[in-house]
């Protein structure tokens, strides 16, 4: 970190300009932990699933439907192993397709320090042909 922001290989970025930056991306993003606890969500305006302030450092398993809590764990597990490098589901939701992706985090040395979960309206996006060029 570097004064009010952090130093990256590729550059640097204030505090505001991560936070905008995050909050801008046209995908939710949930940050879990290595203990398994919500850490972070960025505020899209529309998101997908909405997230209450009140999530944080709860247990992810509890934030979803408790079918869902094996699946979860197993999914967990297998990134703390590094048995996999994504978990990927599609369901539809209010007529619209949302794709849901889940990714292991390991710090420099290789050691998980959580999992980061990206869920995208992907409607539209399956509806584009052809090409569309900037000039």
């Amino acid at each position: 970190m570097a004064g009010n922001g952090f130093q990256f290989e590729t550059g640097f970025l204030g505090g505001n300009e991560i936070k905008f930056i995050l909050d801008a991306l046209p995908v939710d993003i949930t940050f879990v932990n290595k203990d398994d606890e919500v850490q972070y969500f960025n505020r899209l305006k529309d998101r997908i699933f909405k997230r209450a302030p009140s999530i944080i450092g709860l247990k992810v398993q509890k934030c979803h439907p408790q079918k869902s809590y094996d699946r979860v764990q197993q999914i967990l597990d297998s990134f703390k192993a590094k048995k996999i490098k994504v978990a990927q589901f599609w369901i539809n939701l209010e007529g619209r397709l949302v794709y849901i992706r889940y990714f292991p985090v390991y710090d420099g040395s290789g050691k998980y320090i959580g999992c980061l979960e990206v869920s995208q309206d992907i409607t539209d996006i399956k509806k584009i042909e052809g090409e569309k060029r900037l000039l």
